[in-house]
């Protein structure tokens, strides 16, 4: 556990985040822009320092007496704004709850949330929690965008509003790395040492405020305050009697840990050596229920032995490149899409000319010719796999802000353009010629340029 504590006079501190998010749209590499922010998030902790000695082993505190420091990502106004211009449903988008002697409640009435319903929910001592508020802010959407390439795994988030004196949830851990946002007023915190990696989850189902145990660390967080607790730690948040609490969980890496990577491994290699290795297909002994199973446990077999013995050998069969694709797939399905910066939207299908004007279409159909360069959008929203018998692109520029409401999109690439699509996405940062595509023609170069350029996967380095 460790406590930082930064003064106002702070650098980072000083530039709203809408100033350093323009400062970002500037950088020309998106993983460097997510490092940036990164940094900016957990400033004055070092991101290496963090990630060596914090990350997923301990919690740590940022106090930096400086209330505007997260101004602009999130507030009650904008929370507002919200319920009055948005369709935001009790369930999906929002969740109203309580805790109260011991009992957690959660009272959504079906339907839409307005205002008039909400804010009574509110004064009435419920805690209001926004689920997805990506879908309704730009601002949280262009931070998540941005951060889910430093994670390498989905940035997600949730707003939680409670009223003074109140708490909404009861002591639980999650399965998500946790960053706490101290957006308005403050929260009182207790985290307690209970990782869920070693321990029997059957034991974690019904907690009370007394079973949280003494904790490792208790702390009252104020507006521009941060608090980051592995996944697995128990905790729990009240609000003070004298004001309210406004906080956004930024959250990463759910099910992103070896074992799930192993979760598509093992499966898939069983089915490989089922196929190529008679050993696996062999039956059982006729007799093996007598001698194995708890009921035999005390009986010394050689059947287990060979259990054993398969089990190590399914790891010649472990398709592991297959495996880490398909997560790559799951990363882009879960992926918020690439929130443009004006010089991306301006280069790239989003932003293109073509238009209805006095009567008739204009400036339809991209220009592009062997002299344009290109380069992907950005450095993650692109993967290459491959798909039984075909390759096929996938790509995140078309995902919602609504996490999963579409399918992956992808297309199939022919054999001979397999190339050009890896030499594009090495290629990145830089720009390159469509010329320059390791293609067997000319038309081929500029047919494929096009293709991905209409699918929102490229952008020029000039308008078009």
């Amino acid at each position: 556990m460790c406590k930082m504590q930064e003064e106002e006079e702070c650098v980072n501190g000083a530039e709203t985040l809408d100033v350093l998010l323009a400062e970002l749209a500037e950088v020309n590499n998106s993983r460097e822009r997510a490092s940036k922010l990164f940094q900016w998030l957990i400033s004055p902790i070092p991101a290496k320092a963090f990630f060596r000695e914090t990350w997923e082993k301990k919690p740590i505190i940022v106090q930096r007496k400086n209330p505007n420091y997260y101004k602009g990502l999130f507030s009650t106004a904008e929370f507002d704004r919200i319920l009055r211009q948005e369709d935001v449903q009790y369930g999906v988008n929002l969740d109203v709850t309580s805790y109260t002697n011991g009992k957690r409640e959660t009272h959504n009435p079906p339907g839409r949330a307005l205002p008039f319903t909400v804010w009574d929910f509110y004064e009435s001592g419920c805690s209001l929690r926004m689920l997805n508020p990506q879908a309704f802010s730009s601002t949280v959407w262009n931070v998540l965008s941005i951060l889910q390439e430093q994670f390498g795994s989905m940035a997600g988030a949730n707003v939680y509003l409670t009223p003074p004196g109140t708490q909404g949830f009861a002591p639980h851990y999650d399965d998500i790395e946790a960053f706490v946002v101290q957006l308005e007023g403050k929260k009182h915190w207790r985290i307690a040492v209970f990782f869920i990696l070693f321990l029997n989850l059957s034991i974690l189902a019904n907690f009370n405020q007394a079973e949280i145990g003494k904790p490792i660390l208790e702390v009252v967080l104020e507006a521009g305050d941060l608090l980051y607790f592995p996944r697995g730690f128990i905790h729990q948040g009240d609000c003070l009697p004298d004001v309210h609490s406004l906080h956004i969980t930024i959250s990463s890496y759910q099910k992103n840990s070896w074992g799930d990577l192993l979760l598509k491994v093992v499966p898939a290699a069983l089915e490989i050596a089922m196929e190529e290795d008679v050993e696996y297909r062999q039956g059982l002994p006729l007799d093996y229920l007598t001698y194995m199973g708890v009921q035999n446990s005390d009986k010394v077999i050689n059947s287990a032995n060979l259990v054993l013995s398969l089990m190590k050998k399914l790891s010649n069969y472990a398709p592991v490149d297959a495996a880490v694709d398909q997560k790559a797939r799951d990363f882009l399905h879960d992926c918020l899409p690439p929130m443009l910066t004006s010089d991306e939207l301006a280069t790239s299908v989003q932003g293109a000319s073509a238009r209805w004007e006095r009567g008739r279409t204009v400036d339809v159909g991209a220009k592009i010719t062997a002299q344009t360069k290109v380069r992907v959008l950005r450095a993650g929203c692109t993967r290459l796999c491959s798909d039984g018998d075909a390759v096929c692109l996938y790509y995140t520029t078309d995902n919602s802000r609504v996490y999963h409401k579409e399918e992956l999109k992808s297309l199939e690439v022919k054999s001979e353009h397999t190339d050009a699509i890896e030499f594009l996405m090495h290629s990145y940062p830089k720009f390159v010629t469509v010329g320059s595509f390791p293609c067997d023609s000319a038309d081929d170069r500029i047919a494929l340029a096009e293709l991905l350029f209409e699918r929102g996967i490229i952008h020029t380095s000039e308008p078009v």
